[in-house]
C-alpha cells in the first residue's frame, strides 16, 4: 500500500482495531485508541506552547509512556522529534538545544533553558483539550538523533526520511503486527529505530525503564515477544544469568533478534546462536547516518565467523587506504561508504561535517576488509571513539569537561577492556602542581556530563600527556595500560 504520515499512523492501526495492545510499560498496557487520544491531547498542548510544522522539539524524557507519546505529539504537528538522555546536564542540553534552535524542551523544569518553552517530566495535558485527530501533516525529516563530536561537542544528525512510512512494508526484517520487546534506553538510535519502527508497524512494543537480563526473559516468556532488541552487553548479562535460570524460560516465540551497536564477542554470539537460532539471531552494522548497512544472520556467521555481513541493497562499500586507494579483498584499510541515491542522500549533520572523499564516500572510523564473497570483517576503529554498553563515547568531549578543573594541565581519556560493558572510560589526568582527589573531580564531571560518559576510573600522572601540537598517543596509552595488567 502507500504510504501513511506518521500523524495518521496511529489513528490507522487504532480503526483496525482500537483494543488491540500498543505500548506496555512497568506493567501497563495503553491500547492503539488509547495512545492515538493520549497523544492527540498532548499534540494540541504542545501546539498551544508554540510548536508548529518544520519544528524541533527536544524529548529529554526517561523511557515509558511519556516518551513514546510526545514522539507521536510531535509528529501530529508535523515537527521533529530529537531525543537527548533525560540524564543531560543543563550545560549539555542546552549546547543541543542552541544547535538545533528547538521550540520546545519535554522534560526540562520551566525555565531551565531560557527563551525555549520547556515542559517538565510530570507535564499532562489539561483536560479540556480534545483528543480528537489532528490536521494531517508531514515533517521532511522523521528524526533527529544527537551524537558526540570527535570536537568535544555535540552534533544532530537529522535524517531525510520524511516522516510517513507503509505500515505493512517488512522493514529491517520487521512485519506488521507482532510483539516486540526494546529493553534499551529509546534516546540512542538503535532502540528508537526500532522501537518506533515496531509501532509504525502495528506491534505491540515492549519497553522497560533499564535493562534487567530475568526481568527481559520473562517478558519475552510472558508476552511472547517474537521481535527482540539486543546489543551485546545486554547480551553478556543474559548469558551471564544462572544456567538453570535462564533456561526456565521459554524463548521460542521469538522470530527476530537484531544486536547491534557494538562488536559482539565470538564466544557470545556463538552461544546466542545455539539459544535463539541461526535465522533468528541477526546482526547489523551501519551508522545513525544510514550511509550503508551491513547485514548477516547467525547461520552466516557460522560460515563467515567474525563478519558483520554484507552491504545491503541500496547502498555500497569498499576499503581505501591511507593514501585514497580502494583495497582488494583480504586487505585492510578504512571502510567507506555511499548510498545510491548519492552522499547526503540519507541524512545532514548540524554541528559536524562528515569525513569524506573527493567522490562522496563517508566513512565512519573503522578499519576492516572484505573476503572474496564481500562479507565485511572489522578489525579496529579509525577514531578513537569508546564503545560501552552500546553507547558512543568520544573522548574529546570528556577531556574539554576534565581539563575545566583546576590544576589539570591535560588529560586523556581511553577505552580499557571489559567483559561486561566491552570498554570502560578511564580519564589518566595531568596535574603536576596539585594533588587532586578523584571524588571531588567525580563530582564536577558528574555535573557536565550524562553518567555513562564519566569515567569509572581515574588515574593521575604528573607528566605532559600531549605534545608541542597539543596532540595525544591515546591509542598508545591505551596499549600501556593494557600490557601492566
Amino acid at each position: 500500500m502507500s504510504e501513511i504520515s506518521l500523524s495518521r499512523i496511529l489513528a490507522y492501526w487504532a480503526d483496525r482495531d482500537p483494543d488491540a495492545p500498543m505500548l506496555t510499560f512497568e506493567g501497563a498496557t495503553l491500547s492503539r485508541s488509547e495512545l492515538e487520544a493520549r497523544s492527540n491531547r498532548l499534540a494540541r498542548a504542545y501546539q498551544e506552547n508554540g510548536v508548529k510544522a518544520g519544528d524541533f522539539v527536544t524529548i529529554a524524557l526517561p523511557n515509558g509512556m511519556e516518551f513514546i507519546e510526545a514522539t507521536f505529539a510531535v509528529w501530529k504537528l508535523g515537527a521533529v522529534p530529537q531525543p537527548v538522555s533525560y540524564r543531560l546536564p543543563d550545560l549539555e542540553r542546552s549546547q543541543i538545544i542552541e544547535l538545533a534552535n528547538v521550540s520546545l524542551v519535554a522534560g526540562a523544569p520551566a525555565g531551565a533553558h531560557a527563551g525555549t518553552v520547556c515542559l517538565p517530566a510530570d507535564f499532562v495535558p489539561g483536560p479540556d483539550l480534545s483528543d480528537a485527530p489532528l490536521p494531517e501533516v508531514t515533517a521532511d525529516n522523521w528524526k533527529a538523533m544527537t551524537s558526540g563530536g570527535s570536537t568535544g561537542r555535540p552534533k544532530l544528525i537529522v535524517s531525510k526520511d520524511p516522516a510517513a512510512i507503509d505500515p505493512l512494508e517488512v522493514k529491517l526484517g520487521i512485519g506488521p503486527e507482532k510483539v516486540m520487546l526494546v529493553p534499551g534506553p529509546l534516546y540512542h538510535n538503535g532502540p528508537f529505530l526500532t522501537g518506533m519502527t515496531a509501532l509504525l508497524k502495528g506491534h505491540h512494543l515492549i519497553i522497560t525503564a533499564r535493562f534487567d537480563a530475568a526481568q527481559a526473559l520473562e517478558l519475552i516468556d510472558h508476552h511472547k515477544v517474537q521481535v527482540l532488541y539486543l546489543v551485546p552487553t545486554m547480551m553478556q548479562r543474559m548469558w551471564g544469568l544462572p544456567e538453570a535460570q535462564r533456561a526456565g524460560y521459554d524463548v521460542s516465540s521469538l522470530e527476530l533478534v537484531w544486536h547491534m551497536a557494538a562488536p559482539c564477542p565470538a564466544w557470545l554470539k556463538e552461544a546466542f546462536i545455539d539459544w535463539f537460532g541461526g535465522e533468528v539471531l541477526m546482526e547489523l552494522y551501519g551508522g545513525t547516518e544510514a550511509q550503508g548497512f551491513t547485514v548477516l544472520s547467525g547461520t552466516e556467521w557460522l560460515s563467515h565467523r567474525g563478519s558483520v555481513g554484507k552491504i545491503q541493497e541500496g547502498f555500497q562499500i569498499k576499503i581505501i587506504d591511507d593514501d585514497g586507494n580502494t583495497l582488494p579483498a583480504g586487505e585492510v584499510g578504512e571502510v567507506f561508504l555511499l548510498p545510491d541515491e548519492g552522499q547526503g542522500s540519507s541524512y545532514y549533520y548540524i554541528g559536524d561535517k562528515a569525513k569524506s572523499t573527493a567522490d562522496g564516500w563517508e566513512s565512519l572510523g573503522d578499519m576492516g576488509y572484505l573476503d572474496d564473497e564481500g562479507y565485511l570483517f572489522l578489525t579496529d576503529r579509525r577514531s578513537d571513539m569508546i564503545l560501552s554498553g552500546g553507547a558512543n563515547i568520544y573522548p574529546a568531549e570528556v577531556e574539554a569537561v576534565i581539563d575545566l578543573y583546576p590544576g589539570v594541565r591535560s588529560s586523556a581519556v581511553i577505552g580499557l577492556p571489559d567483559e561486561d560493558m566491552g570498554n570502560l572510560v578511564h580519564a589518566i589526568v595531568d596535574a603536576p602542581n596539585q594533588e587532586l582527589d578523584a571524588d571531588t573531580l567525580l563530582v564536577h564531571l558528574n555535573e557536565h556530563l550524562v553518567r555513562y560518559k564519566v569515567p569509572r576510573t581515574i588515574e593521575f600522572v604528573a607528566e605532559p600527556l600531549r605534545d608541542d601540537a597539543g596532540k595525544v598517543r591515546r591509542r598508545a596509552l591505551r596499549d600501556e595500560r593494557i600490557s601492566q595488567g
